[in-house]
């Protein structure tokens, strides 16, 4: 039997990601922990030399970068379940993933996350204008993705995709922030998608 090792902290929206489709294939996996607010020590950069999480170790061999351990893992251990049979559908999805990595994780997660919810839980004070200068991007990548996605119910349609899996951590975080409101105020599929998606019990699962 193939051996996976995940390695990032279990907190990480991206290390989620890969989580939720370990866990929707009922692929059996050992999470080894990876400090993100430390320097990498030299056996982790060995497997990943950006020293980024997550790293998928499989029978030894380490595969780095989100969209290719979740592409890996659906065609391996999902039958490509989680990818879509058309063209079209198919590039929707990466294009999807593409936003999430490109326009709204840092300002969702490493702005508004870090400023609302780790900084005060350290005693600090948020930064309020780096808050309010990360919202409309936020905004702006969210409503990009409810321009392409027709949310029924999930994102591309009626069966769920790797993009599901990307997004979906991501509004776990915005969701305890008040900033979240603003940011959905113009993609009404969306909230009905989060409304819906939020109980999934894979989700539900990794962020236990």
């Amino acid at each position: 039997m193939t051996q996976f090792t995940l390695y990032g902290p279990a907190l990480s929206t991206y290390v989620r990601t890969v989580r939720m489709v370990l866990a929707e294939t009922n692929t059996p996996y050992d999470l080894k922990p990876v400090d993100i607010f430390s320097d990498r020590d030299p056996a982790y950069l060995a497997k990943n030399p950006f020293g980024k999480v997550p790293t998928l170790e499989i029978d030894g061999e380490a595969l780095y970068e989100t969209c290719a351990i979740v592409e890996y893992l659906d065609t391996v251990a999902g039958d490509r379940a989680f990818t879509p049979t058309d063209a079209m559908g198919q590039a929707r999805m990466r294009q999807i993933m593409a936003i999430v990595d490109s326009y709204l994780y840092a300002p969702a997660i490493g702005t508004i996350t870090i400023q609302r919810l780790i900084v005060p839980s350290q005693g600090g004070q948020p930064d309020e204008a780096a808050v309010a200068a990360a919202t409309p991007k936020v905004k702006t990548a969210l409503e990009a993705i409810e321009a392409i996605a027709p949310c029924s119910p999930y994102l591309l349609g009626e069966a769920i995709t790797l993009a599901d899996f990307y997004l979906l951590p991501i509004m776990v975080y915005l969701s305890k922030t008040p900033e979240l409101a603003a940011a959905t105020s113009q993609t009404p599929k969306l909230k009905d998608w989060w409304a819906s998606l939020s109980q999934r019990p894979s989700l539900l699962a990794v962020i236990a």
